[in-house]
This record gives C-alpha cells, sequence and structure tokens, in this order.
C-alpha cells in the first residue's frame, strides 16, 4: 500500500470541494422538511412531558390553535432536565437519554425552532469526518488516500444527510460507532507491537489509555442507541476470532474494557427492565415485530441510497436499473477488500456490516418492543459499505494498467455525481423516503391552507397523535385543531368554512356523519393514514 500513502494534488482539491458541498448541503434549507411524527417524538421528550400530560392537555375536546402544541416541542421553563430523563425513562426507555440530554441544553441556549434542533445534528455530522479519517487510518495504516475518499464519499452521502437534518440521535450513533470501532483498532495493534521496541512503561500508559477510550466510547455509544449492543457483539466476535478464540492478554483486556462499558451503562439498563417484561407479556407485540422486519427489496433499495438517491419509490422502473449497478459495485468492492487485504482488515469490516443488521434479517433475533422504522439500524452496515467502496476507489487510481485507471476514474466521478444530485435534491426537497407515516403531511396542509378557516379533527389512537404535532408546524396560524381522546363525538362549533377529519377509523367517521347530517369525502389517502372533509359547513346545525 506504499502508493495509497501519497494523495495527488487534484485529488485534495476534488476532496476538499466534496467536503466543502457535504457541509453546505446539511447545513442547508433545515426547517425545509417536514418535522415529521418521530421528530415531534423526540422534541416531546426533550421538553420532559410525557405522551400522557401532553394528551390530557390537548385532546380534551376542545378547539385550540397551533402555538398550544409549542410548550411541548421543547425546552421550557416548567420541565427540567431531570423531567426530560424522567420521561424516557417511563414511557421510551428504548431510547436511552444521552442525546435527549444534550438537545435539551442546546434548545436552552438556542431556542425551540425546528433550524435549531436540527443544526445539532448537523455539527454532530461534522464529526463524522475525523473520525472516519481515524478509523480508516487504523484499518489500511495509510495516512491520506484511503481516508480521504472515505470522507469525501461520507461527505455527499444522501444517506448521511438523510440523519444529519434529523432530530434524533442517529447521527450521533455513528460517531460514537466509528470512535469505539478506531479506538478498538488501535489497542489492538498497540498490543500486538513488539514489546522490546518500546519502553514497557510507555507502553502500559499508551494502552490504559486507548483502552480506556474505548471503554468510555461504547458506554457513550449505548447510551446513545440501544443498538450498540449488536456492535459490541460484532467487536467480540472479531476479537475472538483474530485471537483464535485463545484467551490472550489482549482478548482479557477487550473483556475488561467491554465489561467496565456496560457496568457504565447498567443504571440504564435497570431503567429498561420494567419495560423488558411488558413487552414479553404484550399481546399486539407480535404483530409489531412482524412489520419491523425488512424484506429484501427494501434492503437493496437502503443499498444503492448509500451514493444515489433521489427519493425514487419501490414502484419507480429507474430503481430496478440503479440498484443493480450499485450492487455490483458494492459486490466487487467486498471482494477486492478480501483478495487484497490481511484478513484482520476485511474481516473487521465484513463483521461490522454483518452481526448488526443480521437481527434485522432474522426475525427471531429481533429484540420485542422496537416499534420504529429499521433503516437506521442499519447505519453499521452503510459504514462498513462506505469504507470498503472507498478503499476499492482508492487503490484503483493507482492502477498500473492505464486503461482500468481510466475506467476507474470514470467510475469514481459518477458515484460522485450521483452523490452531488442526490444531496442537491434532498437537501432542497420537502419531503423524503425516511419521513415515513408523515410523508404526506406537506400535501395534506396545502390542502388545509387553502381554505379559509379550515378546523382539523382528529383522536390520539395511533400516530395520529404525532402526525397532529407534524402538522402544527406546516399548517397556517388560521387554522385550529379540535382533538378528542378515545373518540368521543366532537363538539363541532360554528364559524368554520371547512372542517378536517384526521385518519378516521370508519365508525367514528360514520358517527359524526350522523350527529351532524354531512357526508365526508376523502381529500388524501396513502399507506399510513387518510383525511377526511365534511361536505359543507355546519354553521346550519
Amino acid at each position: 500500500m506504499r502508493h495509497l500513502k501519497f494523495t495527488p494534488s487534484w485529488l485534495r482539491f476534488l476532496i476538499i470541494f466534496l467536503l466543502a458541498m457535504g457541509i453546505l448541503f446539511r447545513f442547508s434549507n433545515l426547517d425545509g422538511k417536514v418535522y415529521w411524527h418521530d421528530e415531534t417524538y423526540a422534541s416531546l421528550r426533550i421538553s420532559g412531558y410525557t405522551i400522557n400530560e401532553a394528551k390530557e392537555e390537548l385532546f380534551k375536546n376542545r378547539v385550540i390553535g397551533k402555538e398550544s402544541f409549542a410548550q411541548f416541542q421543547g425546552a421550557n421553563s416548567v420541565k427540567s432536565l431531570n423531567d426530560t430523563i424522567m420521561s424516557l425513562a417511563k414511557e421510551d426507555s428504548q431510547h436511552p437519554p444521552l442525546y435527549y440530554i444534550v438537545a435539551r441544553l442546546w434548545m436552552e441556549i438556542f431556542g425551540n425552532s425546528v433550524t435549531a434542533i436540527r443544526s445539532l445534528s448537523a455539527l454532530i455530522s461534522l464529526l463524522v469526518f475525523p473520525c472516519a479519517y481515524w478509523l480508516c487510518r487504523e484499518l489500511f495504516n495509510v495516512p491520506l488516500s484511503v481516508p480521504s475518499v472515505a470522507i469525501a464519499l461520507m461527505a455527499i452521502s444522501p444517506i448521511h444527510l438523510v440523519y444529519a437534518q434529523e432530530a434524533q440521535e442517529y447521527i450521533l450513533w455513528l460517531v460514537t460507532i466509528l470512535l469505539s470501532s478506531a479506538s478498538l483498532l488501535r489497542a489492538m495493534q498497540l498490543e500486538s507491537q513488539n514489546k522490546d521496541e518500546l519502553a514497557k512503561e510507555r507502553q502500559r500508559a499508551d494502552l490504559f489509555t486507548i483502552w480506556s477510550i474505548y471503554a468510555v466510547t461504547l458506554a457513550i455509544s449505548l447510551y446513545t442507541f440501544l443498538w450498540s449492543a449488536f456492535v459490541a457483539v460484532a467487536h467480540t466476535i472479531y476479537v475472538m476470532i483474530t485471537a483464535k478464540f485463545q484467551l490472550t492478554e489482549t482478548v482479557r483486556t477487550y473483556l475488561l474494557a467491554s465489561l467496565v462499558g456496560f457496568l457504565a451503562f447498567m443504571p440504564w439498563i435497570t431503567v429498561m427492565m420494567g419495560d423488558f417484561f411488558q413487552f414479553l407479556i404484550s399481546a399486539d407485540q407480535t404483530a409489531k415485530q412482524s412489520d419491523f422486519i425488512p424484506n429484501f427489496q427494501f434492503l437493496l433499495i437502503q443499498l444503492s441510497r448509500i451514493f444515489f438517491d433521489i427519493n425514487l419509490s419501490s414502484q419507480n422502473y429507474l430503481g430496478y436499473l440503479i440498484t443493480p449497478i450499485f450492487l455490483t459495485l458494492v459486490g466487487y468492492a467486498i471482494y477486492f477488500l478480501c483478495q487484497t487485504t490481511n484478513y484482520k482488515v476485511w474481516l473487521f469490516i465484513i463483521i461490522l456490516i454483518v452481526v448488526p443488521a443480521l437481527p434485522l434479517i432474522v426475525p427471531n433475533l429481533i429484540p420485542r418492543g422496537i416499534q420504529s422504522s429499521p433503516e437506521p439500524y442499519l447505519i453499521p452496515s452503510y459504514l462498513g459499505i462506505q469504507v470498503t467502496v472507498a478503499y476499492l476507489l482508492a487503490t484503483q487510481l493507482y492502477n498500473s494498467s492505464v486503461s482500468r485507471r481510466s475506467i476507474w476514474h470514470i467510475i469514481m466521478a459518477l458515484v460522485i455525481i450521483c452523490g452531488l444530485i442526490s444531496s442537491k435534491v434532498s437537501s432542497q426537497a420537502e419531503t423524503w423516503w425516511n419521513k415515513g407515516m408523515s410523508y404526506g403531511n406537506p400535501q395534506v396542509a396545502q390542502i388545509i391552507n387553502q381554505t379559509t378557516h379550515p378546523l382539523l379533527i382528529s383522536d390520539a389512537l395511533g400516530n395520529n397523535y404525532g402526525n397532529v404535532f407534524s402538522l402544527s408546524y406546516l399548517l397556517e396560524p388560521k387554522a385550529r385543531f379540535l382533538l378528542v381522546n378515545h373518540q368521543k363525538t366532537p363538539k363541532i362549533p360554528d364559524g368554520f368554512t371547512d372542517v378536517f377529519l384526521l385518519n378516521p377509523s370508519e365508525t367514528w367517521r360514520e358517527t359524526i356523519e350522523k350527529k351532524y347530517k354531512f357526508k365526508t369525502d376523502i381529500v388524501y389517502n396513502d399507506d399510513y393514514y387518510s383525511v377526511w372533509k365534511l361536505a359543507k359547513s355546519p354553521k346550519s346545525r
């Protein structure tokens, strides 16, 4: 790999340009995309209120404005940082508190706007670049080429941009994965060095420091996202295989550092125990669990989204053309990695790709109680794939064959163009595939905002609660909300020109029609919810 130690000037300028563009994309149009269901839940946790408290205050069968949601969407003077932690502990312990603590402190300084909370994720995403550099240095032992190409790919990766502009913990989790992985590799390299070459005291100090860094970053990763446990499993498998399943000094030190990391996480584990037993006895978790399992088509789409993503649906034929291209690129990159690197290098990357993703693919391995979308759980796999492709592209830039080198220059240029186009489109879009159940909220808001004096009626069942909060960011001040609990028949006041029902059950909708003697027409419908409109104003009631 000697030739990889030097980066030509043109490549340096290209990487600097791509890095600058990546930073620009991360901070542009932060408030432009819909603030969706899961983000509103994150803001609720940051506020320190529980779901029940919000429902008791808002869903009272009375007309309210969008300003009524504000106190439940960020830092406030009523609830403290301790309330933020307790809200998670009581209702959502599967989300550890670190991100929410940081976000609470951030919003107390910079305010509760969408731009403020998302700018925190955008800022954290910049830490990915130095951390990725460190990881690639430890993997490939080259100072510039591979780490630089990896940084360039991550800077314009559309999948990175998605989480860099999301008011959730996932981009922070990526940073912790990079740090823990790099520190583990560094510690193992120090352990393997000839002890006669270094002063023993200095070596002990260096080893203690780097193993301490691993223990701390593992604990931080666990306090950021529970799926870090599977990253830790991947690390354990790697350490045991490289030690040939012998209890060497390196293995013992690793197990001790891991134990310290998990012991530091023990307070939150005790918090989770009550919820864990509730998950086991909950009758409806089987259905939720089966919905969480991604299918093969989804996995292929996500693979291509690492490099190219213009929000194509699974039914778009262009996706069937693009996905095989990137599947071939990734497949060859993995093959090339295994053929040209030491087994300790490719083994680490393969394990990082496979092990954290395996519970998503094998149904029986999925922990009960996980009810969110599966794509963020694939972040370790995204990372491993990007590092693999970066290694392939960096090495092929120096291919001894001029014709092959030219071909790989073209391939790299196409990958870069795909990333730039994707990042440009994504950064300016109003909604995106990761918005899930709130994907259609901008369209719904447009329909409602076109009316003169609208009223939106909803209950608190299912996804309605989060979508009402999401719509409160999109609707104009003239819109009003009439929120009821347990599908009680709403008391619709006079004076509204248009009345809308958000995702009503058939029974509830028929009850409203019968009471007010009006028909309802569907004005929006997708896979997640529907919106109905009363045929005419209830003034005559």
